[in-house]
């Protein structure tokens, strides 16, 4: 027997990252809590809204994504390596998600750049 989820029911995760994350954080280890992503490990924060986002569209290979715009100029707070983004919902103080990125050593007062990314929902399988 086939398996099947409808658009809507992956949209509805994506529509809450997009409609709730408030922060895009450059962190230097992975966070598994909005606290970690926002001070622990937090290299530099940028404030975001829904528009920072492209989406719910058809995933690239099935499913559904949703895009991260790039942000240019985010200035880094803190020394380290950035190894991870990470999306916070700061009003619900939640960690909606967690993505890695290219590790790269980061000095504060730095101006650094996120590429845009892309969250997938694939289709089940």
């Amino acid at each position: 027997m086939g398996k099947f989820t409808h658009d809507d029911i992956l949209d509805t995760a994506i529509n809450e990252i997009k409609n709730n994350a408030t922060r895009i954080c450059i962190c230097s280890q992975q966070p598994t809590t909005a606290a970690e992503a926002i001070t622990t490990y937090k290299l530099a924060i940028k404030t975001i809204s829904s528009s920072d986002f492209t989406g719910p569209s058809n995933g690239d290979v099935s499913g559904r994504k949703l895009r991260s715009n790039a942000h240019a100029g985010v200035t880094i707070d803190s020394t380290g390596a950035a190894t991870h983004i990470a999306l916070v919902d700061t009003v619900n103080s939640k960690l909606l998600h967690v993505t890695t990125c290219t590790s790269q050593n980061v000095n504060g007062g730095e101006l650094w750049n996120i590429p845009a990314f892309d969250i997938e929902f694939a289709d089940p399988s």
